[in-house]
């Protein structure tokens, strides 16, 4: 009896405070549901995604499928260079070149990256990576070892096109750099320092960027993901695996964390010019320019805010066979106003050869509209 008594008064002492913290537990879950720790997983389209009632994160958690495909596709470029020096100062005598021919050969040797684009076996590196070079190995992603051959190169962009014989080649699926906008996340895929296909992840930093002095044409897509020498020629992909260009250079040696990538559709067009054509086919007027800044128009007298001020004509050029004449000022191309002189350039360069270009001049103090035929720009020595 005394036992029961007992066994009743702890159940009575410990049950009220255990009653009383569930209450107040259920409480707090009701006015704070974030406790609760609810989440909801989905997969949408390949794309992972993390829902709270606390927070509107989602994205990729793991990069690894995007990296599975497009890393076949990219590829190791090894180069060699043969050079023949002569270390005897009597070679430096033409006699005794011909009794002391001892010239020793040397091989250089360079490493790259490079992206297969299609099946067929074509592959877009840089041309800095290729050029001069006696002899292009390619190393698969599989381990297969073949030579490459130089179909063409595009110096004005750092592009060069090769061809391997193959059969089971993966083309990498190409994006769409337009839509990349800064913040999206990025992976650099190549060959650093030779070490063997290596992964760097960053972010898009800029997009359309020009004015770098590096190319002819620049717009370049600027990533603060890793790219080493090595890197050259390599793939700059988007989170889902798909091409948003080829990896080009970095400003110098010392900058980190700045990159600068050849957009994909721009590869592409090379890539078709080269294949169709042999070479980059664009359009050219054919004349030098300065921009014309406000400053500098207020200098000049001259009532414009923007246009690009002709400083040199080529003779028998696109330029000089519409009477346009140094000193005159263009305001519009194909009626878009004239703001950038590197979008001006691209703009020109879009157009083919043959094509009428529609150009606003300003001389002295007329308005003048111009109809010029574009020619084909010089291929780059």
């Amino acid at each position: 009896m005394l036992n029961n008594r007992t066994a009743s008064k702890v159940i009575d002492f410990i049950g009220l405070p255990v009653l009383t913290g569930l209450a107040v537990a259920a409480i707090m879950l009701l006015l704070f549901p974030e406790f609760r720790g609810d989440t909801q997983l989905s997969d949408q389209d390949g794309e992972l995604s993390y829902n709270s009632l606390s927070t509107d994160w989602s994205g990729s958690v793991s990069y690894a499928q995007a990296v599975k495909k497009a890393a076949p596709s990219v590829v190791n470029i090894y180069t060699r260079t043969m050079s023949r020096q002569s270390n005897h100062p009597l070679l430096k005598h033409p006699l005794f070149r011909r009794l002391y021919n001892q010239q020793q050969e040397r091989v250089q040797g360079s490493l790259g990256s490079g992206v297969i684009m299609d099946r067929a076996g074509f592959i877009v590196t840089s041309h800095h990576v290729v050029d001069s070079v006696d002899e292009i190995l390619v190393l698969l992603y599989d381990g297969r070892e073949l030579p490459a051959t130089v179909v063409g190169t595009d110096p004005d962009t750092d592009l060069a096109v090769l061809k391997i014989a193959s059969d089971n080649l993966h083309a990498i699926h190409v994006g769409n750099p337009d839509q990349a906008e800064i913040g999206d996340v990025v992976l650099a895929i190549g060959n650093p320092f030779g070490m063997g296909q290596t992964v760097t992840q960053g972010i898009v930093s800029a997009t359309r960027r020009n004015g770098l002095n590096l190319n002819t044409f620049e717009n370049y897509i600027q990533t603060d993901a890793n790219i080493n020498p090595g890197n050259s020629g390599g793939a700059l992909i988007d989170a889902y695996g798909n091409l948003l260009g080829i990896n080009a250079a970095k400003i110098n040696q010392n900058s980190e964390g700045i990159g600068f990538a050849v957009p994909a559709d721009e590869v592409q067009k090379v890539l078709t010019h080269i294949i169709e054509h042999g070479r980059v086919i664009r359009g050219w007027l054919g004349f030098e320019a300065i921009v014309l800044t406000p400053t500098f128009a207020e200098k000049l007298n001259i009532n414009l805010s923007s246009g690009l001020l002709i400083t040199g004509i080529a003779k028998d050029g696109p330029a000089h066979m519409a009477d346009i004449l140094p000193g005159d000022i263009v305001t519009s191309i194909n009626g878009i106003s004239v703001t950038n002189r590197h979008r001006s350039v691209n703009q020109i360069a879009e157009i083919f050869p043959g094509e009428p270009i529609e150009l606003q001049i300003q001389r002295n103090q007329q308005r003048l509209d111009i109809t010029a035929t574009a020619g084909e720009r010089p291929v780059a020595n």
